[in-house]
């Protein structure tokens, strides 16, 4: 069970990007990839058989699930997040802080 999913709006916590949020686009086994965070420059060669330009694109790296929190939209802050069962025998998402409900599992 993932702490991190996709569509989370999460806060980084560490690296040069530190304290910019953004969307998870993509999670991979312990790495995250985050909308407009972490950009690199990727260079591209031109290949007209398949219709490439070539140039340097800018496109986002991942990052490590360590270094992300996801968003607490109360406090408007990063937060951690745990599980809990519910009474009806469904697993949860929360946040520690306030222990409010993020989503069901």
């Amino acid at each position: 069970m993932k702490k991190v999913r996709r569509n989370d709006t999460v806060v980084l916590l560490a690296g040069r990007d530190r304290g910019r949020s953004g969307k998870v686009l993509r999670v991979l086994d312990d790495r995250v990839v985050v909308e407009g965070v972490n950009l690199v420059k990727h260079f591209v060669k031109q290949d007209p058989n398949r219709g490439v330009e070539g140039g340097i694109l800018e496109q986002e790296a991942s990052v490590h699930v360590s270094n992300v929190a996801l968003l607490n939209p109360q406090t408007n802050r990063a937060d951690r997040v745990g599980f809990k069962v519910l009474e009806d025998g469904k697993k949860v998402r929360c946040f520690k802080s306030n222990g409010e409900q993020v989503d069901v599992v």
